[in-house]
This record gives structure tokens, C-alpha cells and sequence, in this order.
């Protein structure tokens, strides 16, 4: 495991996170090996949200902290106010004291906004975050699906405030470039003016999406796009500079013992060190290649043209 460090956090976080969303009590034997799995291999970051299998995922992940005995070795990051119309500081207050309880902690260590709702003021979302921390309910915070220019009237408040700003964003980040949002409301930094954004702000990245919902791991064809399996990954990922993409990942995971799945996400890990992955794996050997695409090192040239740039 290669870990990295967010403003806020004592510890070090690693660059793998699990995603939470295939985490649920109805599959708890699956959902404990695998979070018993990610443990053993270094994984300490866990990423989950209020609204994931309609708390299940919470409960799911409560239940195991509870039961191993090691919450405080764990940076778990906690989202709320999503969908849009729920994006607002009443929801925040309620929905974070309804995870906390499901989660069986009194504080989440990172605590993203699901969602940006434009039409709140910025200083209001501000104040509600830094009320939450003062009361040790969380430790870092920052927005899920936020613009860099939200992001920067955030800081900006906070500064002019006296308080704490955002230290975390996660926006879609991947080798592939969506067609249109996997879902409403979403954010991607993958174009070129966001990526220069974080390098120079040197804000910790939590891209979602890291593997562009399994568009490399080849389960899927160019051809069968209304197939039940495919429609939603066809939806978002499928268009021809991806599938220039795929066959270059394809390329150069042929000569570096690999798959395309790892070289893609290689490509996300590499972009800097305040880069952190966050994978959904359905299935042990799934996280294993995930853990194993951190020891793959591509170099600028190679991220260039992976890129078709």
C-alpha cells in the first residue's frame, strides 16, 4: 500500500479507497472478508454516504468497525445532502447524526457535501461544516461533486471568517471522459484547467469512478452497448477516443505484465501525490489487482499518450 496525507488527518491515508457501495449488511459475509481483506493489505480509508443501499452500507460498515475492535485505525469518510434537492445545512445536520449512528462512531474523520446546491450561499454550507467540527462530530471536510470555483468561494469565506476551509474534493476523476454524468448533479476533473486546479491548490483528490465503472476491465464490448449489462457503462463511457484509449491501455498493459483495468487505474494514482482511488470492487480478486496497480509507475509520456494527447 502507498498511503498520502490530508490537511485535517493525523494519520496517513491510503492511495486505495474502498469504496462502500457493493457494502451491505444483506451480503455481510462478503462485505466483512472484503473489508477484512483491504485491512490486511494496508487499506485504511473507507469511503461510504448516508444515501449508499439506503443505510445499509453504513450499518454494514458500523456492524464491522464494532466487531474488529479498530475504528480509531481507520479514516472513514462520510457523505451527505444528495441529491440536489436535499443539498442544504438542515439536511447536513440531520443526515450526519443519522450516519454516526449507523456507523456506531461519534465522528467521521473526512465528511464530503454529496452534492453543490448553487442557489445556498456558500458561507452558509461554510458555517454549518465548521459548527459540525467544533463539536468533534468531524475532522476534515470538503465537497463531493463541487466545482473548483465553489470550492474556491468556500475558502475564501472560511478565510475572510476565521475558519476551517476545505481540505478534500471528489469529483469523478479517470483515464475515460464521460459522455454525461453517471448521475445527476456530478462533477468530473478530468479536462485540463481542473487538473492544473488541484496541482496548484495541492487539495487531496478522492476521484470516483477511478476505473470508469469497469469500462477497462473488458467485461464489456464495443457492440453489444443495449445489452441490460452494458446500457449504463454504454451511457456514460462508451465513445471512440475511449475505445482509442482502452486499446492503448490494452497496448501497454501487454508489455508491462498487466491488465488494461490496472494500467487505468495506474493512470489515475500517478496523476500526483494527493491523488487518492477510490474502487468498488464486487469481488476479493477485483480489490487485489486494484492494490496490486499501485506498484505500477507510469511515467508523463506514458500518462500523454494513454491520454491521446
Amino acid at each position: 500500500m502507498r498511503y498520502g496525507i490530508v490537511a485535517g488527518i493525523s494519520s496517513q491515508v491510503s492511495r486505495v479507497v474502498l469504496g462502500s457501495m457493493p457494502i451491505d449488511l444483506g451480503r455481510q459475509a462478503f462485505s466483512f472478508a472484503l473489508l477484512d481483506f483491504f485491512l490486511e493489505h494496508g487499506g485504511n480509508c473507507i469511503d461510504t454516504a448516508w444515501i449508499y443501499r439506503q443505510g445499509g452500507s453504513e450499518k454494514c460498515i458500523g456492524t464491522w468497525l464494532e466487531s474488529r475492535g479498530i475504528r480509531e485505525e481507520i479514516v472513514l469518510i462520510g457523505k451527505g445532502a444528495a441529491p440536489i434537492e436535499f443539498c442544504r445545512p438542515e439536511v447536513i445536520a440531520s443526515q450526519l447524526v443519522e450516519s454516526l449512528e449507523r456507523l456506531r462512531t461519534a465522528h467521521v474523520d473526512i465528511y464530503l457535501i454529496h452534492r453543490d446546491n448553487p442557489q445556498i450561499p456558500v458561507g452558509e454550507f461554510v458555517e454549518c461544516l465548521n459548527e459540525h467540527y467544533r463539536a468533534g462530530r468531524i475532522r476534515a471536510f470538503g465537497g463531493s461533486n463541487w466545482t473548483t470555483k465553489r470550492i474556491d468561494e468556500a475558502n475564501a469565506y472560511a478565510h475572510s471568517h476565521g475558519l476551517c476551509g476545505f481540505t478534500a474534493s471528489s469529483p469523478n476523476f479517470s483515464l475515460a471522459v464521460w459522455n454525461e454524468p453517471a448521475w445527476a448533479d456530478c462533477i468530473s476533473a478530468t479536462d485540463h484547467a481542473s487538473r492544473e486546479w488541484y496541482s496548484r491548490r495541492g487539495m487531496a483528490l478522492f476521484a470516483w469512478s477511478s476505473q470508469s465503472g469497469g469500462f477497462f476491465s473488458g467485461r464489456y464490448n464495443q457492440n453489444e452497448s443495449n445489452t441490460p449489462e452494458a446500457r449504463e457503462v454504454a451511457r456514460v463511457w462508451f465513445n471512440c477516443a475511449n475505445f482509442q484509449r482502452l486499446e492503448r491501455a490494452r497496448e501497454l498493459a501487454r508489455n508491462k505484465g498487466v491488465t488494461a483495468n490496472q494500467v487505468a487505474l495506474a493512470y489515475v494514482l500517478c496523476e500526483s501525490r494527493n491523488v487518492f482511488a477510490l474502487v468498488g470492487p464486487e469481488s476479493i480478486e477485483e480489490l487485489r489487482q486494484s492494490i496490486e496497480a499501485l506498484q505500477l509507475i507510469l511515467s508523463a509520456s506514458e500518462r500523454r499518450w494513454l491520454n491521446l494527447e
